[in-house]
C-alpha cells in the first residue's frame, strides 16, 4: 500500500458465502437433471466444487490496494466474478457475465503448510482493479469461488482492501 495515503481511509472487505444463492443454483442443477432437460445456452450451472460468495459494498467510491488470503492445508482456489447484477432467482447465470480475468491462489501438495501462497500477481492486480469499478455503481457484487485440489471453504480467510475516495 502506499504509505502516502491516509491509512484512515483503507477498506477491507471480506468474501462471504451466500449459502441461499448456493443452494438455490443446486437446486437448478437438479432440477435439470432430474427432468433431463438440458441447460440454455451459454448458461453457466454451479458445479459441486463451486460456491457463492459477495462483498458488500459500503462506499462506492473506491480504489484497489491489496488482497488478503490465507488457506490452511494446500489446494487451489479460483475467484470468478460476475458482472452483472445478478438474481438468481429471476435469471440464470450466463457465462457472458462471467469477468475476466479470474482470481487464482494455491499451496501445492507438496509445499510446506507453512510456505506463502502463489498467486497470478497481474491477474489478481487486474481481478481488484475491476471490482472497485464495478463498485462505483452498486451495492453488492457476487463471485463463484472454486475449491479444487483438496481446498476447502473451512480453511479459507479472503478480503480485499481498497482505499476511499474522499
Amino acid at each position: 500500500m502506499d504509505s502516502t495515503k491516509d491509512p484512515s481511509s483503507a477498506l477491507v472487505l471480506e468474501f462471504k458465502e451466500d449459502p441461499a444463492l448456493t443452494e438455490m443454483m443446486r437446486l437448478r442443477v437438479s432440477s435439470l437433471q432430474k427432468s433431463g432437460q438440458k441447460r440454455q445456452e451459454g448458461e453457466r450451472l454451479l458445479l459441486p466444487h463451486e460456491a457463492v460468495y459477495r462483498l458488500d459494498f459500503p462506499n462506492q467510491e473506491l480504489n484497489f490496494s491489496r488482497w488478503y488470503f490465507s488457506l490452511s492445508g494446500y489446494g487451489r482456489i479460483t475467484i470468478t466474478g460476475i458482472c452483472q447484477l445478478w438474481t438468481p432467482d429471476l435469471t440464470h447465470l450466463m457465462t457472458r457475465q462471467l469477468l475476466e480475468p479470474i482470481g487464482t491462489f494455491w499451496r501445492n501438495a507438496g509445499d510446506p503448510e507453512d510456505s506463502p501462497l502463489k498467486w497470478l500477481e497481474a491477474d489478481m492486480q487486474e481481478f481488484g482493479e475491476r471490482i472497485a469499478e464495478l463498485a462505483k455503481v452498486r451495492k453488492v457484487m457476487y463471485f463463484l469461488f472454486a475449491f479444487k485440489e483438496g481446498a476447502e471453504a473451512t480453511n479459507l480467510s479472503c478480503s480485499v482492501e481498497f482505499t476511499v475516495d474522499k
